[in-house]
């Protein structure tokens, strides 16, 4: 197995109220609401054509300002030590984010989206839209999260996770 470098190349910036992480919702159904734009790259505004048409999109970021990894974290809504891929950590050995905004309208090369959970300046890698007959699954068991996700609502990023 060929195990070579891949990298990416940023598409857009998002842009959301949050100057840092800590103090920021955890994840989109937190951020209820909030509202940030998403500035599309001249060079990349053309591949916006019809997404207009969808009320929610899939944002694909880079996890700009999180410190290294460790496989076992403590997540925001647990007190217990966990494997990282069985939470949605920002610390990763990849540190790719993905949202499910909702998309208020287009202008230009900027979208208009709400329920905004990523840090101003976050470099964006990919935007694709959120079809619920596609992304959406019957789930029988959500793991260790059962019963913690009534936490949603209240928790915020402490910090934990940031290299600074």
């Amino acid at each position: 197995m060929n195990m070579s470098l891949i990298s990416y190349t940023p598409i857009g910036i998002i842009h959301s109220p949050f100057q840092r992480p800590k103090g920021t919702p955890i994840q989109p159904k937190g951020a209820k609401g909030t509202k940030g734009t998403v500035e599309v790259f001249p060079d990349y505004a053309e591949g916006l054509k019809d997404l207009e048409g969808f009320s929610h999109i899939i944002l694909v970021y880079h996890f700009h300002l999180a410190k290294g990894c460790k496989l076992k974290i403590k997540p925001y809504m647990d007190d217990k030590e966990r494997g990282v891929f069985a939470t949605r950590a920002p610390s990763r050995p990849n540190p790719i984010g993905v949202s499910v905004v909702r998309l208020d309208k287009i202008e230009g090369n900027v979208l208009h989206i709400r329920d905004v959970d990523m840090i101003d300046e976050t470099p964006l890698l990919d935007v694709k839209p959120y079809v619920p007959e596609f992304d959406a699954s019957d789930v029988e068991s959500i793991g260790w999260l059962q019963g913690k996700v009534k936490k949603l609502e209240t928790a915020i990023d402490d910090g934990r996770f940031v290299r600074w």
